[in-house]
């Protein structure tokens, strides 16, 4: 009966973590989108810009894999935690462990719904024109192959290496430098909390049949 209640409790905590993450996560990417022009930045503070930029999905701008190869590795991996989420549910983990998987499905969830349906719905954004909606299937392109939306820069620190630094010297020097969305701080947050504070069941991790 304890474990019936408490998947009905943690699994509800989870779909919820879930549908919030990604509802404030698509609705920030929708709002810069239509809204701002490729590469428009706007000035928060000396340290934080939304600054409109697309990738092809990696977190932080990465883009040395093909982008449908991407998105189907993506789709399996989401697929993957989601069932490993349920069956961890089922078998009574700590809450804590629940909330941060959830977290980190749902941010890659949140950049792969922008893969999979952006380019069907939207027009192509460009450093001239701002992106609109378009009848479904007539966007920038095809399904699985749109790119991600990111909008927040912190440029902490921004000062020049010294002279004597090889290669670099002389050159600006920018830390943070990657743009980001709120899913990829949802995936970064949840996963360097589940090193920190779940190694327990991390290091138990199995995909056997129950």
């Amino acid at each position: 009966m304890k474990r019936y209640r408490e998947f009905f409790t943690d699994g509800r905590l989870s779909v919820l973590i879930i549908a919030a993450i990604l509802v404030i996560d698509q609705l920030i990417k929708i709002a810069v989108k239509t809204n701002m022009s490729l590469g428009e930045s706007i000035r928060i503070t000396d340290w934080f810009y939304i600054d409109f930029v697309e990738n092809k999905g990696m977190a932080f701008g990465m883009t040395f894999i093909n982008k449908l190869f991407l998105s189907v590795l993506r789709l399996c991996a989401i697929s993957l935690i989601s069932w490993y989420i349920y069956k961890q549910v089922k078998a009574g983990a700590r809450t804590r462990y629940i909330v941060l998987l959830s977290m980190v499905v749902a941010g890659a969830a949140g950049n792969m719904l922008d893969s999979m349906f952006y380019g069907l719905t939207f027009s192509a954004s460009s450093p001239f024109t701002v992106s609109e909606w378009v009848p479904f299937g007539t966007g920038y392109a095809g399904f699985l192959t749109g790119k991600v939306v990111d909008m927040f820069y912190f440029p902490l620190i921004v000062t020049t290496w010294p002279e004597w630094v090889p290669y670099w010297g002389g050159q600006e020097f920018v830390f943070f430098s990657p743009v980001f969305n709120f899913a990829d701080s949802c995936v970064s947050v949840g996963f360097v909390a589940l090193l920190l504070f779940c190694r327990q069941e991390l290091g138990q991790i199995s995909f056997k049949k129950s």
